[in-house]
């Protein structure tokens, strides 16, 4: 998967939804927002930017509020009812964004928006559903952000079959049609990348480098006990990715190993009673044996109701078993931060 190309001449002019997500990010807010405007400054097509307040406890609503009415109407403020966390966050911003092309990052100053229109750029030019961010020259902890983060980029990679440098990386660019049908819970968006491609074509996602900067205000929310939830998401991660519409196959494997395992103890068993003579009944190995046949019985019906549940999913029709590829160009609605002389050259 290639990482970086060069910035295509001509600029895109995609309808664009900036979604970022904040939480308790006071004194982010302004420099943030100021931020953005420099970083969009030249871009050439509409744009909007959603900002989630994901229940923040100090005055980080107030601050978006205020600051959404300088700059204008193309700066919107969703304010959940408390704290849902990051993914619930980013999911909400993804159901207010109106755009051809959806971009999400952090509201920590972290990740720069200048980046952002390259980004777009190369999405619409290599006709891509999905461009990551790739922090190359991270500002982080060596030991308690990078190392963790590299073992874990690696794992991911090596289980999804998606392989980037940087999944913890928040700046991201989507097809707005690709993201919404990305449905996002729990704390699934560090695996936002493995989602995209159970819709889509790996070869369809890129990454590019991008900007980095040490946090400069507030406390960072991530520290070494996600570990373990990372874990535990990748595990349905994984699930979903391959067994998503035939779960019976998942849990008829598991099923046909400890059916085998026990068939064959109890077998061997049956053979020493039947031509050795000898006593079986107090052997270990044939509560074992039981056991595994039980197990795999359990596993097999596990298997069944899970196929049935499936079909019955599909078959409601609010969901589908495949995506198809809309056509390209829709044509944004009112109320877009338009790029500067456009409104002269009409």
């Amino acid at each position: 998967m290639t990482t970086d190309t060069p910035t295509p001449d001509a600029p895109a002019t995609e309808s664009l939804s900036i979604v970022i997500p904040m939480y308790n990010e006071e004194d982010n807010v302004a420099p943030l927002l100021a931020r953005v405007h420099e970083g969009l400054a030249g871009y050439a097509g509409p744009w909007e930017l959603i900002l989630v307040d994901d229940g923040s406890t100090d005055a980080t609503v107030a601050r978006l509020r205020d600051e959404a009415r300088r700059y204008g109407s193309h700066v919107r403020v969703v304010t959940l009812q408390r704290n849902f966390g990051q993914t619930a966050a980013m999911q909400a911003g993804i159901d207010h964004a109106r755009g051809t092309v959806v971009a999400m990052l952090d509201g920590d100053l972290q990740n720069d928006p200048v980046d952002i229109p390259r980004m777009v750029a190369r999405l619409v030019a290599e006709d891509l559903d999905m461009v990551a961010g790739w922090r190359k020259n991270r500002q982080d902890n060596l030991w308690l952000r990078k190392v963790p983060s590299r073992i874990a980029n690696r794992l991911i990679a090596r289980i999804t079959g998606v392989h980037l440098h940087d999944y913890g990386c928040s700046l991201k660019v989507f097809r707005g049609d690709v993201i919404r049908d990305v449905r996002l819970y729990g704390e699934m968006h560090r695996f936002i990348p493995a989602w995209v491609a159970s819709l889509t074509s790996p070869a369809r996602i890129k990454e590019m480098v991008v900007n980095h900067h040490a946090r400069r205000f507030g406390e960072s929310k991530y520290g070494l006990s996600r570990v373990y939830r990372v874990l535990l998401d990748l595990l349905s991660v994984y699930f979903f990715m391959r067994f998503r519409a035939r779960p019976g196959h998942f849990f008829g494997r598991i099923g046909l190993v400890f059916g085998a395992i026990g068939g064959v103890a109890l077998t061997w068993l049956l053979g020493v009673k039947l031509f050795l003579g000898e006593d079986i009944g107090t052997r270990p190995l044939l509560l074992v044996g039981i056991l595994f046949v039980v197990m795999a019985v359990q596993f097999l019906t596990t298997g069944v109701l899970s196929e049935l549940l499936t079909r019955t999913y599909f078959e409601s029709g609010t969901t589908r078993s495949y995506t198809v590829r809309p056509p390209r160009g829709e044509q944004p609605e009112p109320g877009w931060k338009q790029p500067a002389g456009r409104a002269a050259r009409a």
